[in-house]
């Protein structure tokens, strides 16, 4: 069980993390990959904040869960670690975008194709991200996490 303090320095740390992280992976795949403009993305980045304010603790837990999994092979541990980051991320943010997607009024067939889509990214994205988070709980002096 994480002290009070570690708790919140935790949650800081994921919060940061992802809040960061997701606005610029996000930006730059808006600009440089689907053609949006600067001002149109900087809107879509900061109507993301709050959403990735909210799932960003909850998701630190559940990467921290993939990766307990991972680390018990000993075996390839470095590539059980990726694969345990590239499956959370997939598998916590692509409910989530789909959810985005559905309460902006995005049909079945587009959600279904952007979710796609975006799960392609995310294999990359989720791995980059692991060690991020990794760097930002450095950072925070979080200890006691996986």
């Amino acid at each position: 069980m994480l002290s009070p303090v570690a708790y919140w320095r935790s949650a800081a740390a994921d919060t940061f993390a992802l809040v960061v992280y997701c606005f610029i992976a996000g930006m730059a795949i808006e600009i440089l990959v689907s053609g949006m403009n600067f001002q149109q993305s900087l809107s879509s980045r900061l109507v993301s904040i709050p959403v990735n304010i909210l799932i960003a603790w909850p998701y630190g837990r559940y990467r921290d869960l993939f990766i307990r999994l991972a680390k018990r092979s000993h075996h390839g541990e470095w590539l059980l670690r990726n694969l345990a980051d590239l499956l959370a991320y997939v598998s916590f943010q692509s409910p989530v975008y789909a959810a985005i997607l559905w309460s902006v009024g995005a049909d079945g067939q587009q959600i279904m194709t952007a979710v796609a889509g975006n799960a392609v990214v995310s294999m990359a994205m989720g791995v980059i991200y692991g060690y991020f988070l990794e760097y930002c709980r450095k950072l925070f002096r979080v200890t006691g996490y996986v």
